[in-house]
């Protein structure tokens, strides 16, 4: 009866083992109908991104050349510093000096009212012209030097000369003494356009430094986004690897079938990481384009796909707080523009305070007249007697010989004291030259604030990075032997699918990690150059005038 007993629980083990397997590959087989696709391969994995034939490769420098060459903002931003240019230049016309000629020919005739002047109508014709030369003084005067010339020829009686010719050599000079006087204030346009300028400049140079931070970013960026997918990649290709594995044994008999669940679902989780990681390579692709305008060199720059050349440097980089913030007070092209405008605003405080004063004025005059004509003779000399008995002819020469010999020399020297009845509009420039001063000084003073902040964190930033990126590493190489042990165990019975995926994600997860601390140690060493204004120096850029 025992041994009876014995196989009759014997046997109903094998039934409640054979309900038990049933059950499951009915569940698995119900499940996959309703949920679970069929796993084939996807073409994303096995091509890559896009055809050979539409693949560039570049290097960090190679991008950087194209954004200075092609991007539009840098384009527009590099006009600023030549239009200064030509507005200095432009200020510098005040002092070149000017030529004015002019001629003048004229004919009037009006109704006589004594026989002394003449019979009927009194005709004059004039003919005259001039030259002058003009000069600014950067003292604030002005010089100017001319020569006037007639010819007048009229009916009038009794005349002695007639027709008459006329010159006048004039030289004149005025130098104000109080208010505008001075080699600054007299240059006052031009010293305004140098400072412009300059403040033009310091701030294409900061667009400089801001286009190579952003290529540089846009770069590694890329670069973590092509090695994140292939760590996507490769994490699927062990997924894939281990489902057919599955199955092999499922068909064995040595595995059961609930355990192709597992990898199933974790073949199309991986898909998905790939989906996302395929258009984060896109998304920064376009950025790195959008920075180098890509477009300005080739056409359908949508098909093509650049591939990054350049690896990110785990090389350590040494600096201190103190060393960075020297540099960047020295070469931060932000805070040169501060001071250039600093200087502009003490130099229009100056020049307001200037206005305050009276406006007392210089003025020299020194001339020479010549004059001749046709000498008219009267009876018995005596020009009342009316009737002319002969003509001594004059030339034109000899008015203008006697103006240039300064035959009769005169001269004239005077002062004008100009006072204003209200100096409210002189005061409250003067005011508000004072309140942009202070403006300019708090300004300058916050952005060393900042910059403080900013160096700070860089450095910091730079030290943090280069430690997560040995961190990461270890990781990675901790969760690389992990897998390796698990599927040693995996392959003796000794493990499980959903302890082998697991680890693989760990690993993926690792490797995804230390990439993304190696891109931010190089994004960190990007940032710090430009903080420090250093960018230019670093990838030897300079900027070169044409002229």
């Amino acid at each position: 009866m025992k041994s009876c007993k014995d196989k009759s629980n014997l046997s109903n083990k094998k039934v409640r083992k054979l309900i038990t397997w049933f059950s499951a590959f009915t569940i698995f087989f119900l499940f996959s109908l309703v949920t679970v696709p069929e796993v084939l391969p996807s073409p994303q994995v096995k091509q890559d991104i896009t055809s050979e034939s539409s693949t560039l490769e570049l290097s960090l420098e190679q991008c950087i050349y194209k954004a200075l060459k092609n991007n539009l903002n840098l384009k527009a931003e590099m006009l600023t510093p030549e239009m200064a240019d030509k507005s200095v230049a432009l200020a510098a016309e005040k002092y070149i000096p000017s030529f004015t000629v002019s001629y003048n020919d004229q004919s009037t005739r009006s109704a006589s009212y004594s026989f002394l002047d003449a019979s009927d109508v009194v005709v004059t014709k004039q003919n005259d012209y001039s030259i002058q030369f003009n000069q600014n003084i950067p003292l604030g005067g002005s010089f100017s030097a001319s020569l006037y010339s007639y010819v007048n020829d009229s009916n009038r009686r009794f005349q002695t000369i007639n027709p008459r010719f006329g010159s006048t050599l004039r030289l004149n000079f005025s130098q104000p003494l109080l208010k505008d006087f001075g080699f600054k204030y007299g240059r006052r346009e031009i010293i305004v356009a140098n400072y412009n300028r300059e403040i033009s400049e310091e701030t294409f140079q900061k667009v400089l430094e801001e286009t190579i931070y952003a290529v540089e970013v846009a770069y590694w960026n890329l670069v973590y986004a092509r090695e994140n997918l292939k760590v996507r990649q490769q994490s699927l290709r062990l997924a894939q690897e281990l489902l057919e594995k599955n199955k092999t044994e499922i068909e064995a008999g040595t595995l059961p079938p609930i355990e192709l669940l597992t990898a199933e679902s974790e073949v199309s989780t991986r898909q998905a990481d790939i989906l996302e990681a395929q258009a984060l390579v896109k998304n920064y692709e376009d950025q790195l384009k959008a920075v180098i305008n890509l477009a300005a060199e080739m056409e359908n720059v949508k098909k093509i796909s650049i591939i990054p050349t350049d690896t990110p440097s785990v090389e350590k980089r040494e600096i201190t707080y103190e060393e960075a913030l020297n540099v960047a007070l020295e070469k931060r092209p932000d805070l040169a523009a501060l001071r250039v405008d600093l200087k502009s605003k003490e130099f229009n405080l100056g020049y307001a305070k200037n206005q305050l004063l009276p406006d007392l004025r210089l003025q020299l005059s020194y001339w020479s007249p010549g004059i001749s004509g046709d000498q008219i003779l009267y009876q018995n000399d005596n020009p009342l007697t009316g009737i002319i008995v002969g003509k001594i002819p004059g030339k034109k020469s000899d008015a203008l010989r006697d103006a240039l010999a300064f035959k009769y020399k005169n001269w004239n020297v005077g002062l004008t004291l100009t006072l204003p009845v209200s100096s409210a509009v002189t005061q409250a420039a003067f005011a508000q030259a004072k309140l942009a001063l202070e403006q300019a000084r708090l300004k300058f003073k916050n952005q060393q604030q900042q910059l403080d902040l900013e160096i700070s964190t860089a450095v910091r930033a730079v030290e943090t990075n280069y430690q997560r990126a040995l961190a990461y590493k270890a990781a990675r190489e901790l969760a690389e032997k992990k897998l390796e042990a698990e599927q040693e165990k995996f392959k003796v019975g000794l493990s499980t699918n959903y302890l082998v995926l697991q680890y693989q994600r760990d690993l993926a997860n690792a490797q995804t990690m230390e990439l993304k601390a190696l891109i931010d140690y190089n994004v960190s060493l990007a940032n710090l150059d430009r903080v420090m204004g250093t960018g230019r120096e670093k990838r030897h850029i300079t900027v070169v005038d044409d002229d």
